[in-house]
């Protein structure tokens, strides 16, 4: 097992995976990070060094992932709420933010955009 971000992972994963599991992380940031320590896409999480996994370690401690991001977004959407702008009342309302048409299939709009679901 090894410990990346406060994450035990098991050594047979790959980097890349391992990285894409943290919220706010997607293919193209990882694929990034993963060109600046010079590792290829097939790399595993057991093939890593000491000294890459605590310069992994630090790169990650200086982004804005996981709980932080969480927190941002949640933040942003009640800032949205509280200025009553037309986005916030949408929010408030759980109905669709972006646009989307609300005469039919409304169901699913409104399931992914309540504030309180677990982002």
């Amino acid at each position: 097992m090894v410990f990346i971000f406060n994450v035990n992972f098991p050594e047979r994963r790959f980097v890349k995976q391992a990285l894409q599991s943290f919220f706010g992380l997607g293919q193209n940031s990882c694929g990034r990070l993963m060109a600046r320590f010079h590792l290829h896409d097939t790399a595993r999480v057991g093939e890593l060094g000491q000294s890459q996994i605590l310069e992994l370690n630090a790169a990650l401690d200086g982004m804005k992932i996981e709980n932080d991001l969480r927190r941002q977004v949640l933040q942003d959407i009640q800032r949205l709420r509280d200025t009553g702008t037309y986005r916030g009342r949408r929010h408030a309302m759980g109905l669709p933010v972006r646009g989307q048409n609300t005469r039919n299939q409304i169901k699913t709009a409104t399931k992914m955009n309540r504030v309180e679901r677990r982002l």
